[in-house]
């Protein structure tokens, strides 16, 4: 990357800097994780959203850790529904696991090297006995002895904690009120945290996570609803995958925004994921009544009654019934509840590469929720897919918006040759222009 990539990346990352301040995020991080030779620059990345006033609260796995300890002293282990039997012998094994862990990741923390980006960190990371658990019990005839459940989380005192800029770290070992250990699986441990602490994001890396359609793209977006059908289909051959979607599904049912789900072998997912437009994850978000979609035929008469008022006033310029008909299918729409709430179109002109955003409209009693930025972004991202490389928009009455979203000030010449000729000098609306 040169230095005015890095410069170019660094002044588009800012929204998202901003963004995330002061928000509670709870990460997760796989046992394999753990064992990856990525995993130094991943805390580096997790120090670098503390610095940034990310409050953060980590989890972390040891699923390969406490199989390794058993084989090595001979023992066998067994599951029963993805979840390990712990007996007696096992959980010293687990205990012997985790606390290692602990230790390795207190130390990555504690880096500070001249020639590390944590020089000059100073980052406390925090464990304790927050995680209270209780006996899984017998289960269809299995004893899992050891094995537990999270019962609570201690929500005031990791508070207190991630008020004080300090990170948490939460393992999957939780002690009960009479003072015994369990072994508990830290996808629970993660999303009840979670949901616990009302937190703004759940991430879980993991090893080689990916969700894909049927076409073997990756699906960027799941509501919960979406995301356990299709644990309920067992479209998913990966039990470490099911454990991580089926996290996701339950704290996004449970009042988290957004659960993301990460491939932590691709280096820099975290940043990529949080601080560029398109992310590189599968997201599970809570479901609304709203939906972004493609308009269609029948969106006709909600897209009239929407950009009435505005033609009325001379935002926009007026279209007929006929004319929006015929170009219904460059328009994006928000839909609530049957109501068409907000709209954009994209208008291409191929030969130059560029686009013309038109018909930006949001209902009054909506815009507060920066329903137009949603529209501007999918549009982006259909002009991107379609190789256009600039936007232009004509206004009247929205400039500062348009400056706000990335629009520089233009000319009409810079306009591609067909749309000069069709410029209203009457109506002198203002030029601006974006590069994709």
């Amino acid at each position: 990357m040169s230095t005015t990539d890095q410069v170019n990346w660094f002044r588009n990352s800012s929204p998202y800097i901003n963004a995330h301040r002061g928000r509670t995020f709870v990460v997760m991080m796989t046992g394999e994780v753990l064992d990856s030779p990525l995993l130094p620059s991943l805390v580096h990345d997790l120090a670098l959203l503390n610095t940034l006033g990310v409050r953060l609260v980590l989890v972390h796995g040891a699923r390969p850790q406490i199989s390794r300890r058993l084989h090595a002293a001979g023992l066998e282990t067994h599951f029963e529904h993805h979840t390990r039997i712990t007996d007696s012998a096992a959980l010293e094994a687990v205990i012997a696991a985790v606390g290692a862990l602990r230790l390795k990741l207190e130390g990555l923390f504690s880096m500070g090297l001249a020639n590390t980006p944590m020089h000059n960190a100073s980052i406390q990371l925090i464990s304790g006995n927050f995680v209270i658990a209780k006996p899984k019990g017998v289960r269809d005839g299995f004893d899992y002895q050891h094995t537990g459940e999270v019962r609570r989380i201690e929500v005031g005192p990791i508070r207190r904690q991630v008020d004080a800029g300090n990170v948490v770290l939460l393992s999957p070992l939780g002690s009960s009120p009479t003072g015994e250990l369990f072994n508990l699986n830290a996808e629970e441990v993660a999303s009840t945290a979670a949901i616990a602490l009302a937190a703004d994001k759940l991430i879980v890396l993991g090893d080689g996570v990916r969700i894909d359609d049927e076409h073997q793209r990756i699906l960027r977006e799941l509501t919960p609803q979406e995301a356990g059908r299709l644990l309920a289909d067992q479209r998913l051959q990966d039990s470490a995958l099911e454990r991580h979607l089926t996290a996701a599904c339950h704290a996004a049912s449970n009042g988290v925004a957004r659960a993301h789900l990460l491939d932590a072998g691709d280096d820099g997912v975290l940043l990529k994921e949080l601080f560029t437009r398109d992310g590189c994850g599968t997201m599970v978000t809570r479901e609304t009544y709203e939906t972004l979609r493609g308009a269609r035929i029948e969106d006709v008469g909600g897209v009239l009654e929407l950009i009435s008022p505005l033609e009325a006033d001379g935002t926009l310029v007026r279209r007929s019934r006929e004319l929006l008909e015929s170009e219904i299918q460059r328009f994006l729409i928000i839909e609530r509840d049957g109501m068409v709430i907000a709209c954009a179109a994209l208008y291409p002109f191929p030969d130059e590469k560029v686009g013309e955003l038109a018909c930006v409209a949001v209902h009054p009693q909506y815009r507060s929720g920066e329903r137009g930025i949603q529209l501007l972004r999918q549009l982006e991202r259909r002009a991107r897919e379609q190789g256009l490389e600039r936007l232009f928009v004509l206004t009247t009455h929205t400039a500062h918006w348009f400056q706000e979203q990335g629009f520089q000030p233009a000319d009409v010449h810079s306009l591609p040759a067909q749309r000069q000729q069709l410029y209203n000098w009457q109506r002198n609306s203002k030029v601006f222009v974006k590069t994709l």
